[in-house]
């Protein structure tokens, strides 16, 4: 993903960082720390690129199928 101009605040540019993820559904929540995103400069919105979300996506998946009420993950993705 590339820098782009934020869509929500019309005013940052987005550059590569990291962000806090948190997912609840039901009665569990995960929080996902280390995931690689592009951030506005400007407001702090994040966008995850398609295999990033995939993968936030399962892992919230796996939390709620065990039974997780709180799950925190570091992510590793490259």
């Amino acid at each position: 993903m590339k820098d782009m101009e934020c869509l929500i605040c019309k005013n940052g540019q987005t550059a590569p960082g990291h962000v806090t993820v948190t997912l609840e559904r039901g009665n569990t929540i995960v929080l996902l720390k280390n995931v690689p995103a592009e951030v506005c400069q400007n407001c702090g919105h994040y966008y995850l690129d398609e295999a990033t979300t995939e993968v936030v996506m399962q892992k919230g998946q796996e939390a709620y199928e065990k039974g997780a009420e709180l799950e925190v993950v570091k992510l590793n993705v490259a």
